[in-house]
């Protein structure tokens, strides 16, 4: 049987920190059972973030300024490996422009309901309700095309092992905590 308690990173980008919505977005993990069993608040440098986005996320971060320029109307004259290297760049200069709050959640099928809760990468095809959808509607091919980075307030870990990965990249484990909260009774009677 699949565990059903999960741990997921989530990280509260320059942008909502500047923006102090910081509160309000943790309040919406809270408020559907999810535990922070570990959070920090640090300014990242480049070294670090290039840790956490790899120069593998490239192609991923071409194809999907690709989509956004196409629905959007941008059209561009770079050649698409020149226009990931850019958004790369914009993204790890975006990272690191200002404090990030890390966070660890737990919580039943946490990387899911967490993605959920945060929308898609690109705002603007966001769900209101979502984090995104609800304080930012920017596309990433506009932020892109701006050099601006990817202004999309929160970054989630993508699956478990992602999770994995990226926890024990930003965490030590004893900065990580087991509690039992108000929610655990109600999923885990006994």
């Amino acid at each position: 049987m699949k565990e059903m308690i999960e741990r997921t990173l989530v990280i509260i980008k320059p942008d909502g920190v500047k923006r102090s919505l910081s509160g309000e977005i943790i309040s919406r993990f809270e408020k559907v059972g999810l535990k922070i069993v570990g959070m920090k608040m640090v300014w990242i440098n480049k070294d670090f973030a290039k840790k956490h986005y790899p120069e593998a996320l490239i192609p991923v971060l071409t194809e999907k300024t690709f989509l956004d320029y196409d629905a959007i109307g941008i059209k561009v004259n770079e050649k698409r490996e020149l226009v990931g290297k850019g958004a790369y760049e914009d993204l790890l200069k975006y990272i690191t422009e200002g404090p990030v709050i890390a966070m660890v959640l737990e919580g039943v099928h946490a990387v899911e309901v967490v993605r959920k809760l945060v929308g898609s990468t690109s705002p603007y095809k966001s769900a209101p309700g979502t984090i995104r959808g609800d304080f930012t509607h920017i596309s990433m091919g506009y932020a892109t095309y701006k050099k601006m980075g990817g202004r999309n307030l929160i970054h989630a870990s993508g699956t478990v092992e992602e999770a994995k990965k990226e926890i024990s990249l930003w965490f030590k484990d004893n900065e990580l905590h087991s509690f039992k909260s108000v929610h655990d009774e109600h999923i885990m009677p006994n």
